[in-house]
């Protein structure tokens, strides 16, 4: 194992955690944060609607965050900011590759881009609910993006009331747009119900390998989800 570099970082809306094996990858994903977040705001600014659609958007050419946050909300049918959190991470973390490091971890308001030569263990977190912080997904097939929705927990905007939404994707971007989707229809009284309906709506989303859904105490999964190790407190 190697030795692990961490900090925390917050700029503006932007609330991260960043892990790498090579300490100046640190600061080049703070830089890179910064720099798309500007870019997109410039964008943002010339085209409002980017930022307040809550369904799909023509995909700009550029800048690239712009575009990646288009694309991925198009797969899962929601408006392009459901997916800037996860694009930021997945940006940092391609930036983090570049300047040769072997573990790149960004976790940026809940979601988290992957890239490592080595296990990296991410908790699973909901906010005051049991089971949050009590286990951790052991990630070991990288790239790997996983993207959570709350309608109880999170400042996100989410029409469904699930405690926890949670996909697994190959990057972070479309794992935050379609945990947004997911949890957006986990809602009613019928607890099986909802669970299927949110299962349901992520297995359609192209690119989604997994979902685990935790709904009133209960929890529904499919497809490909790491392994879950118990968290001794």
């Amino acid at each position: 194992m190697s030795t692990l570099f961490r900090q925390a970082f917050t700029f503006k809306e932007t609330q991260c955690t960043i892990i790498s094996d090579k300490e100046t990858a640190i600061e080049t994903a703070i830089e890179s944060i910064k720099r798309n977040r500007a870019q997109l705001e410039a964008y943002g600014k010339a085209n409002p609607k980017f930022f307040w659609s809550l369904k799909p958007v023509s995909v700009p050419p550029e800048p690239l965050v712009a575009k990646l946050m288009a694309e991925a909300s198009a797969k899962a049918n929601v408006g392009p900011l459901a997916a800037v959190a996860g694009v930021l991470a997945d940006l940092a973390v391609q930036d983090m590759v570049a300047d040769g490091c072997t573990v790149a971890v960004v976790e940026d308001g809940g979601e988290v881009s992957a890239v490592s030569d080595e296990p990296v263990d991410v908790a699973f977190a909901a906010g005051d609910e049991p089971l949050s912080k009590r286990f951790c997904f052991r990630l070991t097939d990288f790239p790997v993006g996983i993207g959570t929705s709350s309608g109880c927990f999170s400042h996100a905007l989410s029409f469904g009331d699930a405690e926890a939404a949670t996909v697994f994707c190959r990057n972070a971007g479309l794992a935050d747009a379609a945990a947004t989707a997911a949890g957006n229809v986990v809602k009613g009284k019928d607890i099986n119900v909802a669970i299927k309906k949110g299962i349901e709506v992520a297995q359609a989303i192209q690119g989604v390998e997994g979902v685990l859904i935790l709904y009133k105490g209960c929890v529904g999964t499919w497809g490909k989800i790491p392994q879950i190790i118990k968290i001794n407190t």
